[in-house]
């Protein structure tokens, strides 16, 4: 393993001190410290704030040099850096707080699913806050298992399983581990457990293609996958910031086709995802933090 990067390094430290000493200040005050944070990096537009802009641009039909786009990729990053700002506070945060302030449509989905003995994969794209969600989610008694990237350096990936640990979450990194994420996963589901998985965007070989927002990019092959080799119900679900309180939108379960082959279900089960995706990222385009090339014509040849 390579030794980390000077930049690795006091990304290490900040995020360390940041769960150290934010929980110890004011809310308000801090908030709006990550508020002027996120303002200074969209004036600067750099590589990400310029990537943010051309998603958004893509989702919304808006023009790339409209000044209602550059309205929005503020809002964006500020609801980006609101994430950092909200995970640094949630280990300090009551349970009962956390379900209060949770506004969720459609709960009933995984009440109802679990209770039944059933399965449940819970698909999220990159929006709001996801690890909110999943403490939502443990509070109301459903701990559940995820995967996790394998962050840089090491120190920062460990602190980052800390966290989500200590909130509920069974956390399986993405790289490195034993090599059966999917047997394991496949396994909590067939018990009657719950998955939650981010599921917009894997760009690798194993990705599967889809048609998003007029263009075509690629979703992870797990959850389809899962909900066509398990039976487990494969439930979208859009997170969103909810003035100072939260929002999810818990969809009904994507339908796996009866016919076809493993391959084919796989791939109608990722288009119905991503065709619930599209409408929920439509609706909070501000809350959708994707900095990274998604579709396939985007990236470099």
């Amino acid at each position: 393993m390579s030794e980390p990067s000077i930049t690795d390094r006091f990304v290490a430290a900040g995020f360390a001190a940041g769960w150290k000493l934010v929980p110890l200040l004011p809310q308000r005050p801090t908030a709006a410290v990550f508020a002027l944070l996120a303002d200074r990096v969209w004036r600067k537009r750099g590589k990400s704030v310029s990537r943010l802009e051309t998603n958004l641009a893509r989702v919304t039909g808006l023009d790339p040099d409209s000044p209602q786009l550059r309205e929005l990729s503020r809002r964006g990053m500020r609801s980006y850096f609101r994430y950092f700002h909200e995970v640094f506070r949630l280990p300090s945060m009551p349970v009962d707080e956390i379900v209060r302030r949770t506004h969720v449509t459609g709960a009933e989905h995984v009440h109802d699913t679990v209770a039944a003995g059933r399965g449940v994969v819970l698909a999220l794209p990159h929006m709001g806050n996801w690890d909110q969600a999943g403490a939502w989610l443990v509070g109301v008694g459903h701990p559940f298992t995820t995967v996790a990237e394998r962050l840089k350096p090491e120190s920062l990936f460990r602190r980052y399983v800390a966290f989500r640990e200590g909130l509920g979450m069974e956390v399986l990194p993405l790289t490195g581990g034993d090599g059966h994420n999917f047997g394991t996963l496949a396994t909590r589901v067939r018990r009657g457990g719950v998955v939650c998985l981010p599921a917009e965007r894997d760009l690798t070989k194993s990705g599967v293609e889809v048609r998003f927002f007029g263009a075509t990019t690629k979703v992870p092959a797990g959850p389809p996958l899962l909900a066509v080799q398990t039976g487990a119900a494969l439930l979208p679900a859009i997170v969103y910031f909810d003035g100072d309180d939260w929002g999810i939108d818990i969809h009904p379960e994507v339908p796996v086709p009866e016919e076809g082959t493993r391959q084919e279900k796989v791939a109608a089960v990722a288009q119905g995802l991503a065709d619930v995706f599209e409408k929920g990222i439509a609706q909070h385009p501000e809350d959708w933090h994707m900095l990274q090339r998604l579709w396939l014509e985007d990236l470099p040849r």
